[in-house]
């Protein structure tokens, strides 16, 4: 996947110092406990590492002005052992930049009756802490995270697990750089929109390029490069010649080869990791780039059509929050309206991410229709089931929205002999008629970022870091 780097949490144990040192030494060694089990979980994305007592408002300040300033900490998950005055908190937390999650769990899992005491009430106090703790959060409008439950509970791991995945994404979102080779296809709505509120609200960067910056890269690549990724594609995929002469179809799908490599190269020269073509701008270029896109969204990399850059930065950022599992980017094109069958079809004119294959994939050769290029080569297979999370980023002029519609894919059951691309089904919720016309009232365009492996509640809590408008779907 294109590389983000490694990072951690910090687990922050909030407590005082009214109880005590041997007191808090009990405190300090059920919080090391706890880490060492939910690291050893294998639940856990990341790794946790255990912080100073939260006892005194210097500690806590001290520890999160560490954390905006180490970049491998990714956010902060917070407990309250015992009841911990919120007024120490507030300094710290209104500086913390980095997402926060509030894990409202207790040490033991009942209360010992026959043995209970004071001295186990005043240590075991959580339901005393987080209230006090959790008003703090509320009164500061932090959009912090609330994971309630027993912390060695299945769920409860799943729930830090998955919003670890968001936080790791947020703090990406400030490293997303998109490449754009050409502008966006003329007269087009949706693919519209204000960059520098992009990168304000967001942290994306947005830089343009003309193809011929691109076709430069593609001259400089070697003949010997090109067969050695050809021979990969022999190893990876099934080969369709179709009606073409293997030496011409061979000579097409290089070309795609050539493409891979140099926009990889150009991507990774400038920190780049999502990228948007335009069938309209492809002066220098034999083909429009389908395999050689759809090759890069699969290593991670964000994608989106007809320059629609907005998109392109949103797959990218689900792909991170998705560790790049069944998550890509999307089109609207054809409904299935026959009644108890209604349903969407899903796909491109050729750069469907292979992340969504439920067969092994095959390259075919055919023309496109479009753009006045030679005939490309793309990747051709069936889309998984499952449920999933479908989104679209639409600018309003006045504010950036979110449009989430929960989903079900399924695998297609009907041959479809005559297509030349990649296909996804899936039915919208809450049903076909109502899913869709509340997509189209408000405002979601056609370009989609899908996944299967997300879940709104994620999508959401990020939208909540970032201040971003939502709409939901379901």
């Amino acid at each position: 996947m294109s590389t983000v780097s490694a990072k951690q949490f910090w687990f922050v144990v909030g407590s005082q110092h009214l109880y005590g040192e041997e007191a808090l030494g009990e405190v300090k060694a059920h919080a090391q406990e706890m880490t060492d089990a939910l690291n050893n979980s294998g639940v856990l994305p990341y790794p946790l590492v255990l912080q100073d007592l939260a006892v005194s408002a210097d500690t806590i300040t001290s520890i999160m002005k560490e954390v905006n300033y180490r970049d491998e900490v990714a956010g902060v998950i917070t407990w309250m052992h015992t009841f911990s005055p919120a007024k120490m908190w507030i300094r710290g937390t209104k500086l913390l930049q980095k997402p926060l999650l509030h894990l409202a769990t207790q040490y033991n899992e009942s209360i010992p009756w026959a043995t209970l005491d004071m001295d186990f009430m005043n240590l075991n106090q959580a339901a005393h802490g987080d209230r006090e703790y959790g008003f703090i959060n509320a009164r500061l409008k932090k959009q912090n995270k609330v994971v309630v439950g027993y912390w060695e509970r299945a769920e409860v791991q799943k729930q830090i697990a998955e919003w670890m995945d968001v936080a790791v994404a947020y703090n990406e979102s400030f490293n997303i750089k998109v490449a754009r080779f050409g502008d966006n296809m003329r007269n087009v709505g949706v693919t519209e929109g204000d960059k520098v509120e992009a990168q304000i609200q967001f942290g994306w960067t947005v830089d343009y390029f003309g193809i011929g910056d691109l076709v430069a890269y593609v001259n400089e690549v070697k003949e010997e490069e090109i067969d050695a990724l050809f021979a990969e594609y022999a190893e990876l995929y099934d080969f369709d010649y179709g009606s073409y002469s293997k030496e011409a179809w061979e000579a097409s799908v290089k070309v795609q080869a050539s493409y891979e490599i140099a926009l990889k190269r150009f991507l990774d020269a400038g920190n780049y990791n999502a990228f948007t073509s335009n069938f309209e701008d492809l002066h220098g270029m034999k083909q429009l780039p389908g395999l050689a896109v759809q090759r890069l969204m699969a290593q991670g990399y964000g994608f989106a059509g007809e320059g629609d850059w907005k998109t392109a930065a949103l797959d990218r950022l689900m792909k991170v929050m998705s560790h790049n599992l069944n998550t890509g980017f999307m089109e609207d094109y054809t409904y299935e309206m026959a009644a108890g069958q209604e349903a969407i079809l899903q796909s491109h004119m050729l750069e469907v991410d292979p992340s969504l294959a439920s067969n092994k994939p095959k390259v075919l050769v055919s023309p496109l229709g479009i753009g006045d290029r030679e005939d490309p080569a793309r990747l051709v297979f069936d889309g998984k089931a499952g449920e999933g999370v479908v989104v679209s980023m639409a600018d309003f002029g006045t504010h950036y929205k979110l449009l989430i519609n929960e989903v079900t894919a399924f695998e297609p059951t009907v041959p479809a002999p005559n297509l030349p691309v990649a296909r996804v089904l899936w039915q919208v919720k809450p049903n076909f008629q109502d899913g869709i016309k509340a997509w189209i009232e408000n405002g979601g365009g056609h370009h989609t970022v899908v996944s299967l492996n997300l879940t709104t509640d994620q999508i959401v809590t990020y939208a909540k870091l970032v201040g971003l408008d939502y709409v939901i779907i379901k």
